[in-house]
């Protein structure tokens, strides 16, 4: 990782099509830099200033911003006009704003799904690709992390999940989480939350980070978190099931350079869907982590997705 840097722009943006979205966006590193946008995870989870890092900071323009609902965007975790789509739109807004003509993308596990999108949806904006834990938000990883998989490898941690939803509710986490993350009782709503959030947080590592699971009991963070991702997640994402992986969608992308980075035993997004990525769209360069999780801040990942972003911008593209 890069040493730490400030920001020398911030302040807010209206969302596309929107006058209730404010979003909170940052600019650091060089002001005549290859400019790179960083799509953060969740949807919900926000960005952090060690995020910058990844970058150098002679070489690029470093864009970072907080999606609908998340991070300092506000008002904070607000559903209504909280879609992919409005995602997406919004991407153009900041680059329109910030005078882009291309960018390079950087985004992992919900922001590599948000990263395909965008470049399916733009893809003479994108310089490209680099992406970490690949998310397409099929029903069958839905189902593995939420409902059936990833349990029988974190199964005290799947207790704990389990434990806000009465039995006979339990066939369908999702849909059962998403009537208390929206019940007008504020205390059951904060509850689900940091459940929910915590479940993620407690098997995001290969070895779990106590500090990581203290994140989720910030009441702002999992609130966010937690109803913004049940939101995308019970509406499927607002697309096809399967629709970033099909031929000819990846077609539209197929001739942007492209590196994913996965970890081998990734639980939240596992590599089977970096794999379908990769089957569909060879031309990737792919490369598994043997000893890393999902998060990006295991050793390995993080390495690796500072090579790709200092490969990217040697290229001159």
């Amino acid at each position: 990782m890069y040493p730490p840097i400030k920001s020398y722009e911030s302040g807010f943006f209206q969302g596309a099509n929107s006058e209730k979205h404010q979003l909170y966006y940052e600019v650091s590193g060089n002001k005549e830099g290859d400019p790179v946008v960083f799509l953060h995870g969740g949807p919900g989870g926000g960005t952090d200033p060690k995020d910058r890092q990844f970058f150098n900071p002679e070489k690029y323009k470093i864009v970072l911003f907080d999606q609908r609902g998340a991070g300092k965007s506000i008002p904070s975790a607000e559903l209504e006009n909280n879609t992919t789509w409005d995602l997406v739109k919004d991407i153009e807004v900041l680059r329109q704003k910030l005078d882009v003509t291309k960018w390079h993308v950087f985004g992992g596990s919900w922001g590599s799904t948000l990263s395909l999108a965008y470049a399916q949806t733009h893809p003479d904006r994108v310089k490209s690709l680099v992406l970490r834990g690949i998310f397409t938000l099929r029903q069958s990883e839905l189902r593995f992390f939420y409902q059936d998989g990833a349990s029988h490898l974190f199964p005290e941690q799947w207790e704990e999940y389990l434990a806000p939803i009465p039995e006979a509710e339990q066939h369908d986490m999702m849909k059962a989480y998403h009537s208390r993350l929206n019940s007008p009782d504020e205390n059951i709503r904060l509850a689900a939350a940091k459940a929910w959030a915590k479940w993620e947080m407690a098997t995001s590592r290969l070895i779990v980070s106590a500090d990581a699971v203290a994140q989720a009991e910030k009441d702002d963070f999992a609130n966010a978190f937690a109803r913004i991702e049940n939101h995308y997640f019970v509406n499927e994402g607002f697309m096809r099931n399967g629709q970033l992986l099909e031929k000819q969608e990846i077609d539209k992308i197929r001739h942007i350079p492209t590196i994913v980075v996965q970890g081998r035993y990734d639980v939240v997004c596992p590599a089977t869907t970096a794999w379908a990525l990769k089957r569909t769209w060879p031309e990737i360069t792919l490369h598994i982590i043997p000893d890393a999780g999902h998060s990006s801040r295991e050793p390995g990942i993080e390495k690796k997705l500072v090579e790709a972003a200092d490969i990217m911008v040697s290229k001159g593209l």
